[in-house]
């Protein structure tokens, strides 16, 4: 099978991309490696996979060095252009679309970076799909869609009309979009809430990244909200271990779709929307111990008030994921961080 990734210069796509791989499917990664975060973990990311520095230029596929089934291509996703060439020379068979403006904060920031990647760069990615006849296209959402809902776990039949951030609107707007190319052209979607993934080689702006890098550093870590959040903290393996089931299992229109209580979740279009979370919120009082555990160190705590943007709570439910694909994630924190620890050391050298 010949699958396209996109963001495989990021944290997620990095991992999936290497689970691909692992089992023979032919995969070409794309990535603009943009700086919202240090570009060296990026190009490091990539190396680990075969692809140097050195060897890019823009819009050129460059082959791994460490894997035969494996090329790379330095691609913006709005060059609509270029991007339908990489569909018509590859002639992929699915898609799972990982790249994006990522990070809730930021988009109080730059909004435009969001709309620009994530609506229009999402755009670009259906019409290549529609016009290629992908077999399925999988692509990234986000927990941070449930905004102000409250009734938890956040479920996939809830309805999701009130986020709180640019970011998680531009994300509810990927869902929509991706409905009515569903529903139009028959191109099998399916949307991936993501809930608060951690684990080696992650976002150096999330909170267990800077908690880690803190508390190493001898520096107060920020703990908002006064510390009263939680979080579905979900590791890496076990988001990827469910991107592959999804992508491996195109949604088909579901017959007993009601149109007078229409469940958000599915339609009588082939489209589909999963939660992949661990199912098991942590306190962020909790999550910070564990962290102090593995490193062998207190932390030295600033406490503030919530952030504009930001959520109390994140719980997800995977009933659809249990019942369809026969998968739950099962990594413990204390495993998935002392993991996160061990790579977060050697890679920085503070061993």
């Amino acid at each position: 099978m010949k699958i396209l990734v996109t963001g495989t210069a990021g944290f997620i796509g990095f991992h999936l991309v290497h689970k691909l791989l692992e089992r023979g499917d032919e995969v070409i990664g794309l990535d603009n490696i943009n700086d919202y975060y240090s570009v060296d973990l990026k190009y490091a990311r990539l190396e680990e996979a075969g692809i140097t520095k050195e060897r890019l230029v823009y819009n050129t596929l460059v082959q791994s060095s460490k894997h035969k089934n494996y090329q790379f291509i330095q691609l913006n996703l709005e060059d609509k252009a270029q991007l339908q060439k990489l569909f018509e020379q590859e002639k992929f068979d699915k898609v799972c679309h990982l790249a994006a403006q990522a990070g809730v904060r930021y988009s109080l920031e730059n909004p435009d970076a969001y709309i620009s990647s994530n609506v229009v760069g999402f755009m670009n990615i259906l019409e290549c799909c529609r016009t290629y006849k992908i077999q399925h296209l999988a692509y990234a959402s986000s927990s941070s869609i449930y905004g102000l809902n409250e009734k938890i776990p956040f479920s996939t039949s809830d309805n999701v009309d009130h986020p709180v951030s640019l970011y998680a609107a531009t994300k509810k707007s990927n869902e929509l979009m991706a409905h009515t190319y569903s529903h139009l052209f028959k191109i099998p979607t399916t949307g991936i809430r993501f809930f608060t993934v951690y684990g080696p080689w992650g976002r150096p702006d999330m909170a267990y990244f800077l908690f880690t890098k803190a508390i190493i550093d001898n520096h107060p870590i920020k703990v908002f909200n006064q510390g009263q959040m939680s979080r579905d903290f979900t590791y890496v393996d076990d988001i990827v271990e469910g991107v592959v089931r999804i992508i491996d299992h195109p949604p088909k229109g579901n017959n007993d779709w009601d149109a007078g209580k229409p469940n958000p979740a599915s339609s009588k279009a082939p489209y589909k929307v999963y939660n992949i979370g661990n199912n098991q919120p942590v306190k962020l009082m909790d999550f910070i111990h564990v962290i102090e555990e593995a490193i062998g160190k207190e932390a030295i705590k600033e406490y503030f008030p919530m952030q504009k943007g930001d959520v109390e709570r994140t719980y997800a439910d995977i009933e659809d994921l249990i019942d369809n694909l026969g998968y739950k994630p099962n990594t413990s924190i204390e495993k998935g961080i002392g993991d996160f620890v061990a790579w977060y050391k050697a890679y920085y050298k503070c061993m």
